[in-house]
């Protein structure tokens, strides 16, 4: 069986500014299995905020090839990517960007009747959810009435409420407090190992990148493991 969630493949990303060329990303190769929970470590601008933005299907490489449990992504249209990312994806920014407008639980149900989840069964899952990280008696509270640790989990919720083969996360702990970020760290973590979701989890923080299974580190667009 293979257990191979997401493949990066010989990716390039250029982007050119004036007469220049800047190489943000140069032949990087990368494999994250099921279950793994991979630190991505680099110094501001090394390109992790790129990287993880291509392995989401949110930019097209330059060159090389993205595989999302064995399928190319590089031929398939606007539609198909948006599918894809909806149903395998799992997106966590260092800002939880919930909508403010909405509850916690609205939040975490969005993406499920996106998806085209009954309501109902929207709102039992996203209740579990809460309850899972005893944040049940906040889920009618709007974001604006939630610590910034509270905001964050419910952002975790959020980004897994379709139960993704993937999740992406820039810096999830970077926002907080250090206890708050221990609290985060180890409810994500949690619930990485207990749905085998593979995890690409981009961190300045080298304390937590040495808890997770492996490092990688980027650095001036290059990979090394």
């Amino acid at each position: 069986m293979n257990n191979l969630a997401l493949e990066l493949r010989n990716i390039q990303r250029t982007f050119i500014q004036g007469d220049q060329k800047l190489n943000i990303l140069n032949d990087v190769n990368l494999q994250l299995n099921a279950g793994e929970i991979v630190a991505l470590v680099g110094p501001s601008g090394s390109g992790k905020s790129t990287l993880l933005q291509l392995a989401g299907l949110l930019e097209f490489p330059s060159n090389g090839e993205v595989y999302i449990a064995g399928n190319a992504c590089g031929k398939m249209n606007d539609r198909e990517r948006t599918s894809l990312r909806l149903s395998m994806i799992g997106y966590i920014y260092q800002f939880h960007h919930l909508l403010p407008e909405f509850s916690a639980l609205e939040n975490i149900m969005l993406p499920q009747l996106i998806a085209g989840c009954p309501p109902n069964e929207a709102e039992a899952h996203a209740n579990r959810l809460l309850q899972s990280f005893n944040l049940k008696n906040r889920g009618t509270h709007r974001p604006s009435r939630l610590s910034g640790g509270e905001q964050q989990r419910v952002a975790i919720l959020r980004a897994i409420a379709n139960q993704p083969k993937i999740l992406l996360a820039d810096e999830p702990t970077g926002n907080l407090d250090e206890a708050t970020a221990e609290i985060v760290f180890n409810e994500l973590v949690a619930l990485v190992r207990k749905h085998q979701i593979a995890a690409l989890i981009a961190t300045h923080n080298l304390e937590l990148a040495k808890r997770m299974d492996r490092t990688i580190q980027l650095h001036s667009g290059t990979l090394t493991h």
